[in-house]
């Protein structure tokens, strides 16, 4: 007879990694082992240090937070598919989170005395596992590159082998204790106690030999097996498990799984024969999940409340700042915090809806514009935004255009309220003039570019820096099309946008002197926005719209997908590209340290180094403003 309750857990789990790859036969003998477990909302699946349980878990419906109750930080939220509670079966040690659910729940636990055999006959299922446990991501194996719990890529090469595009380094002490393998037990616990640490590392000769911890203190000291005056060459674990500094997390655990240990020594050259420079514990690994793009978001998501998201801001800073020392790639750095600050933006929106008195009466588009809209926005700058909504009768415009204006002024006031001020020009949502119908739009658009007057450029140049934040995104193709062919109908239009792109103030004077400004409250500072980005922000994006390329947003990508289109200029473009990624950065650097925007830097406050560096980009930013002038003849046609 067919047990239906089996065979629904079966038809579930063969959704989901690994189960999915699991020989059909084995899977079905499988499920009639599984038991299903009812959580209410708040109850404990696991404790933290709770002793091992005989299965681990896959989420059916609901949510299940993991979080270290010591630090008050949530490590991840497990859905419905989410495998969570693997240490027993692969690191066979107490749990290091509390297991809690998030809401209702039901969960299925899969018992690993009937699992292991599973796993030890197929070698993809167990790989899975080890590859999921290590990298603390859902589903290692993803045919799509995705930012796992580490802030990484992972993918698959042509051979089928999984690639972790791992850049972020675990965090690790720096400030290493050591002893000698002469120095008594009790003096290395005296040593440790001082230092409140878990952890003391044996040197001789200034290179690593031993690592001594608590552990082994209580192993053998406290059990009586070694008396405290021996000295801890004695109980020492030996030879030390080395790295170099720059060892991923994932690397970091794979090693620690590995050779079963919980410590690992990084020394100069990755070796026990240079000297040590710092030390891993999982204690630091699990620090190191605690700041992580998916994890952040994934809290995001499930916030309900403006404040929450205020908070949750502050994380997306530290992790901002620690990529900055990390000196990732810009790209990818700025690819991350904005991906955050979208979300934050689109769960404001979400909070801000539920809080009308019903819902829209038609659909809408969120636009990010300026720096979000590029996907250049790091730091906490003014808000940028607009609305539009679907098309209305005449009669039912006003009644539409107030109900927008309504959530438009909530979701401004949201915005505010976690951290993006108030745009002085009033460029927001919460604008009727920023809060319009498509057709509205679309007049305004065609206005701007037939008749384009200084300010008429002005504002339609923030417009081909959008970005959709939230909302129907073939409004804003829509959009988009029509700002494309009216461009090609009037194309003189791209005269008058060129020579906008002129008109920010040079960087340099003679003998390449920084030219500071000259008055006001920034007097002698460097106005880094005005003098250095933005010319490459307005060359690139004139253009971009002489080629009539449409999705792309962001500066840097501006300036690559130009030096596919026009080999001669590649190397200019490319130099480019490398301007603005260094230029953020540098701005991103200065905001952080200054706590403002970066936008005026104190030129005495930088170091030589720090002003070369500045200076190698002003090359970039003349050579593409004298391209401009000439493509475009600017001075010959408007002067």
């Amino acid at each position: 007879m067919k047990n239906l309750i089996s065979e629904r857990v079966a038809d579930f789990l063969k959704n989901f990694p690994p189960f999915n790859i699991m020989d059909k036969i084995l899977l079905d003998k499988l499920s009639q082992e599984v038991s299903i477990i009812y959580k209410e909302k708040g109850s404990r699946v696991f404790s933290l240090d709770e002793s091992p349980h005989p299965h681990f878990y896959v989420v059916h419906k609901g949510a299940i937070e993991l979080s270290n109750p010591n630090t008050k930080s949530i490590s991840d939220y497990c859905d419905e598919g989410d495998i969570f509670g693997l240490r027993p079966l692969i690191a066979k040690e107490n749990y290091k989170l509390e297991a809690l659910a998030y809401e209702e729940s039901i969960i299925y636990a899969i018992p690993i005395s009937a699992f292991r055999p599973i796993i030890e006959s197929d070698s993809r299922v167990s790989n899975f596992l080890t590859e999921s446990f290590a990298s603390n991501t859902r589903n290692p194996y993803n045919q799509a590159p995705k930012f796992n719990r580490t802030g990484v890529s992972t993918s698959i090469n042509s051979q089928g082998n999984l690639v972790i595009d791992d850049f972020q380094p675990v965090r690790y002490s720096k400030k290493l204790v050591t002893c000698s393998p002469r120095t008594t037990i009790q003096k290395a616990a005296e040593k440790m106690t001082k230092n409140r640490i878990g952890s003391i590392l044996i040197c001789d000769k200034e290179l690593p030999v031993g690592i001594v911890t608590d552990k082994d203190l209580r192993n053998k000291v406290v059990t009586g097996s070694v008396p405290i005056t021996s000295t801890v060459k004695g109980i020492m674990s030996s030879p030390v498990i080395t790295y170099p500094p720059k060892i991923t997390i994932a690397q970091a655990q794979m090693a620690m799984m590995k050779s079963d240990i919980s410590h690992l020594i990084l020394t100069k050259d990755g070796t026990a024969n240079s000297a040590p420079v710092g030390m891993v514990s999982k204690n630091d690994i699990m620090v190191s999940l605690g700041d992580n793009p998916a994890v952040i978001v994934k809290a995001i998501k499930r916030a309900e409340k403006i404040k929450q998201v205020k908070e949750l801001r502050k994380s997306i800073m530290m992790l901002l700042n620690g990529y900055l020392e990390q000196n990732l790639p810009m790209a990818l750095t700025s690819k991350i915090i904005s991906e955050l600050n979208d979300t934050c933006i689109k769960q404001v929106i979400q909070i801000s809806l539920k809080k009308m008195k019903s819902l829209p009466p038609v659909s809408f588009a969120w636009l990010a514009l300026g720096s979000q809209g590029r996907g250049e926005q790091l730091l906490h700058t003014d808000q940028d935004n607009a609305l539009v909504f679907e098309d209305v009768s005449d009669e039912e415009l006003p009644k539409t255009t107030g109900y927008f204006l309504k959530l438009s002024q909530k979701v401004t006031k949201g915005l505010h309220k976690i951290g993006y001020e108030y745009c002085p020009a009033e460029m927001m949502a919460s604008n009727p003039k920023w809060c319009l119908s498509l057709k509205e739009w679309k007049n305004k658009l065609s206005y701007w570019i037939i008749n384009p007057g200084p300010n008429e450029v002005l504002m339609s140049s923030i417009f081909f820096d959008y970005s959709l934040a939230y909302g129907e995104r073939d409004l804003l193709n829509q959009m988009s099309e029509h700002i494309f062919s009216n461009v090609k109908k009037y194309p003189i239009f791209l005269v008058h946008i060129a020579n906008g792109a002129l008109q920010s103030p040079s960087p340099s004077g003679f003998f390449r002197s920084f030219l500071v400004e000259q008055d006001g409250q920034h007097k002698d500072f460097f106005d880094l926005k005005n003098r250095a980005l933005r010319p490459l922000i307005d060359a690139a994006r004139v253009l971009v719209l002489s080629h009539s390329v449409k999705g792309i947003s962001n500066t840097w990508e501006r300036y690559e997908k130009l030096a596919e289109l026009e080999p001669n200029n590649k190397e200019l473009y490319l130099a480019c590209s490398y301007a603005t990624k260094a230029l953020l950065k540098f701005r991103t650097k200065q905001g952080l340290l200054h706590h403002d925007s970066g936008r005026f830097i104190e030129l005495e406050s930088l170091t030589k180094e720090e002003k070369m560096k500045l200076k190698r980009t002003f090359k970039a930013i003349k050579e593409i403003q004298d391209v401009i002038s000439i493509r475009f003849k600017v001075a010959n046609i408007l002067g």
